[in-house]
């Protein structure tokens, strides 16, 4: 055997055990309707209650039971959904990992896990990272969703990190939807900008296909928005009738 052939066979062995556990794994992942990271501001410009009110919210949205229906109500009859809070480029954290939602019981314990968890992220505002930590998060689990949607909150728009169109281009070219919650409230620490905070979601953030933003600003309800958002989200543009959906909060799909 010559050098070169060997070369060629070292090089093919370890193509194969390096590619193995990637082709097991996706071979061992399970099936669900829906694998959603609810990606939540969690910087400097959000204060320790308002950080407890979007908890608290997105726990009981998970709970009504239009939105448990949805996320059970698949071919599969479950999904999965890991809430992860971010602030500046270098923080970007899991608040409760993968977690299936197959009735009651797990969306109850989902919920409680999130409000009782610690405050971790700091810094602002970097959608971009939050939205490669994400997709990263979507690509790495042992789950094999149906659709698969990143749903991005701030309260302001990008601070640094990767530039936002390469993160989001790189999503949405994997087939993830980006969708978001815009929080829009007088006095916010928000920096000055050229556009509103809603047409820079609009605009440069959401993406993918039924993509839309939801906006809370100082007539809005969080609650009813997370609400509307996520029955949204999670039963599909397509399956959703907008009228039935709670008043509160606009609602600006991408354009198609």
């Amino acid at each position: 055997m010559s050098v070169q052939q060997g070369f060629a066979i070292l090089v093919t062995l370890c193509g194969v055990m390096f590619l193995s556990p990637v082709l097991n794994n996706a071979q061992a992942q399970e099936p669900v309707d829906l694998e959603l990271v609810l990606a939540a501001d969690g910087s400097g410009s959000i204060d320790d209650a308002e950080l407890r009110l979007q908890r608290e919210g997105y726990a009981r949205a998970v709970r009504n039971p239009r939105v448990l229906e949805a996320l059970t109500g698949g071919i599969y009859g479950k999904s999965v959904i890991a809430y992860v809070e971010w602030g500046s480029a270098q923080s970007q954290h899991t608040i409760v990992d993968w977690t299936v939602i197959d009735g009651p019981d797990a969306a109850a314990a989902f919920g409680q896990a999130l409000v009782d968890a610690p405050r971790q992220a700091w810094g602002y505002n970097s959608i971009s990272n939050a939205i490669v930590y994400s997709q990263n998060l979507l690509e790495t689990n042992p789950f094999r969703g149906l659709r698969r949607v990143i749903d991005i909150s701030a309260d302001a728009g990008n601070i640094g990190g990767v530039p936002l169109s390469v993160a989001r281009q790189s999503a949405i070219s994997s087939g993830i939807t980006i969708n978001g919650l815009a929080i829009s409230r007088p006095g916010s620490t928000r920096p000055l900008r050229a556009m509103s905070l809603e047409a820079e979601f609009r605009d440069q953030i959401i993406g993918g296909t039924g993509a839309f933003v939801v906006t809370v600003d100082e007539t809005t309800s969080f609650e009813q928005a997370v609400l509307k958002k996520m029955i949204l989200e999670v039963s599909g543009r397509s399956k959703t009738d907008l009228a039935t959906l709670p008043q509160l909060g606009r609602l600006v799909f991408a354009p198609e």
